[in-house]
């Protein structure tokens, strides 16, 4: 996987947490060292649930190899395709408020653990997808997570800053960003490009 590739991938797989985290930003108005610390709980789990994704993938390899490239290739349009249509809907309603307040109990620890995981599991099936590539599964983790960890502690910053409006933006890039990764895997599997 190219260095170029593993950027778009980190960049993909940390837009939704950076979404997630301009909205939680909107609403509870983190300090920087809050957004920091927000940050590094949505970057830590960001580079564990890929590392679960490949070793998951990498049991199942042996048994798909003649059709691994075409499963990376369904997966990651799957999920990226559904963080572009989930970001195209919140781009195109009317009505939506700019700072969405969040009741107190959903703004403590465990709501930001939660919404660190429910913002991941993507990255664990695009996990899975690169235990059917040549990838140093641990730098592509790391970047992913060092990512995810300054895209969301921008994300809770710029939340405080400009509320929600632009967190749609961001995940529509970063599906997009899949879609093409994806497709690149099949025609580098294919031999339509080298």
């Amino acid at each position: 996987m190219s260095p170029l590739s593993i950027t778009v991938l980190a960049f993909s797989m940390s837009a939704d947490a950076c979404a997630a985290a301009m909205a939680r930003g909107a609403s509870t108005k983190p300090s920087l060292l809050q957004a920091a610390k927000g940050g590094l709980v949505f970057g830590i789990i960001e580079t564990v649930t890929p590392l679960l994704g490949w070793a998951l993938g990498l049991a199942a390899s042996a048994y798909i190899t003649a059709v691994d490239h075409w499963i990376a290739f369904g997966l990651l349009w799957l999920v990226g395709g559904k963080m572009a249509v989930d970001a195209g809907r919140r781009l195109t309603a009317h009505n939506v408020p700019d700072n969405t307040e969040v009741p107190q109990e959903q703004r403590g620890m465990l709501a930001l653990i939660l919404t660190a995981f429910a913002t991941s599991i993507d990255a664990a099936a695009v996990g899975v997808t690169l235990a059917f590539v040549d990838v140093n599964i641990v730098s592509v983790a790391l970047a992913i997570g060092l990512t995810t960890f300054v895209l969301a502690t921008g994300g809770l910053m710029l939340g405080r800053l400009v509320g929600v409006k632009f967190g749609p933006v961001v995940e529509l890039i970063g599906g997009l960003g899949l879609m093409a990764i994806g497709t690149g895997i099949l025609l580098e599997h294919t031999g339509i490009l080298p």
